[in-house]
């Protein structure tokens, strides 16, 4: 069977380039689901990059997905620091492999923490090989990365990060930076393979959330080293970074608009956030993508999906530079694909809006 990359792949360069589309770009976020799709075990999204490549291939072309195959899983750090064996996916595994231990567990071994070379590191070999795929197949070229309070929360227990940034802050910053260090190691890495062009590093930082941390907490303990990270990889050459901003992060808002993530951006979002201040606040320097809810995907109702994907397009519609209908986190293995359908199914009764690229008119005040 010839694989051939997604055919409206473009949909999404040309919002990222200020250019006007004729639908919303239906932008996915699904690996696990796409195993299941097309009959393959779950492992092979994250042991086999051919097989994973080629899952997500055939399942974005069946639905019409606007990009292209990416390798990601939500345990980054702790494989790259202290497992280093195959990722196990259990049986009733809803698509996010666990992790048995962390590499800290104690002020000692904070002490003797060291990334090891990022070439080698846990997963980077098969995110590496799943490049060369991209490259070949000329979808475009992605690392994706937790971010950095997810990393440290996946390398030492989150209650310890916790404790330590209300009792011993210095210990809590000492591993932030470590894994400020090691994202932009990664990104460097691919640019140097790779180069800058048709290269889009994905950020997840799902546990820097508002029922995590407070307001206060995050200013002082994580958007520093989201800064920095930013303007590093914005150094290299590379013109846009993906940032996921997972779960109720409402109140982090106002710092993350001062995060540099090029020009535009790309920000997507939890179920748990409200599209209409995602696009307040980051509206203006990024295309907003979201957020429809994954379990409403995988246990609710195609009328119920539907209603969900309306609302998110009316509000997502406004986003000065532009919108992308995905689902909030990583759509269920099991999910009913009639409701995947679905949410193309809403872009479609869509085609008619305005198109959605960014004019000086659109900008809100």
């Amino acid at each position: 069977m010839e694989n051939t990359p997604p055919r409206e792949e473009n949909l999404v360069k040309r919002l990222l380039q200020g250019q006007p589309v004729e639908r919303i770009p239906f932008f996915p976020h699904a690996s696990a689901f796409c195993a299941r799709n097309v009959g393959y075990p779950l492992a092979a999204i994250y042991n086999d990059p051919k097989k994973s490549f080629d899952a997500q291939l055939w399942t974005y072309e069946q639905y019409g997905f606007d990009w292209g195959p990416i390798y990601a899983f939500a345990s980054y750090g702790t494989w790259e620091i202290g497992e280093q064996e195959e990722i196990p996916v259990l049986p009733g595994c809803q698509g996010v492999p666990p992790h048995r231990m962390f590499p800290v567990q104690s002020e000692g071994a904070l002490d003797r923490l060291q990334f090891p070379d990022p070439r080698s590191a846990g997963h980077i070999p098969k995110a590496m090989e799943f490049s060369k795929i991209q490259l070949t197949m000329g979808t475009p070229i992605s690392v994706v990365l937790g971010g950095i309070f997810t990393i440290a929360a996946n390398i030492c227990p989150l209650e310890y990060l916790c404790r330590w940034m209300v009792k011993k802050s210095d210990l809590a910053h000492r591993i932030l930076r470590l894994a400020t260090d090691h994202i932009t190691d990664i990104v460097r890495l691919w640019v140097d393979t790779f180069g800058v062009k048709n290269f889009f590093p994905h950020i997840h930082e799902g546990l820097a959330s508002n029922r995590i941390l407070s307001p206060r907490q995050f200013e002082q303990f994580v958007f520093p080293y989201l800064k920095k990270s930013s303007e590093k990889i914005l150094g290299m050459g590379v013109k846009h970074i993906f940032y996921h901003i997972c779960g109720d992060q409402r109140f982090n808002l106002p710092f993350w608009s001062k995060v540099p993530m090029g020009n535009p951006g790309i920000c997507s979002f939890g179920s748990e956030m409200d599209l209409d201040l995602a696009v307040q606040y980051l509206g203006r320097t990024s295309i907003i993508a979201g957020n429809i809810d994954p379990q409403r995907i995988l246990r609710g109702s195609p009328p119920e999906v539907y209603d969900l994907c309306e609302k998110a397009i009316e509000k997502g519609k406004k986003a000065p530079r532009g919108f992308m209908l995905m689902a909030g986190c990583e759509i269920p293995p099991d999910s009913p694909p009639y409701n995947v359908y679905v949410m193309r199914k809403a872009i479609d009764a869509h085609t008619s809006l305005p198109t959605m690229a960014w004019t000086s008119e659109r900008m809100p005040p």
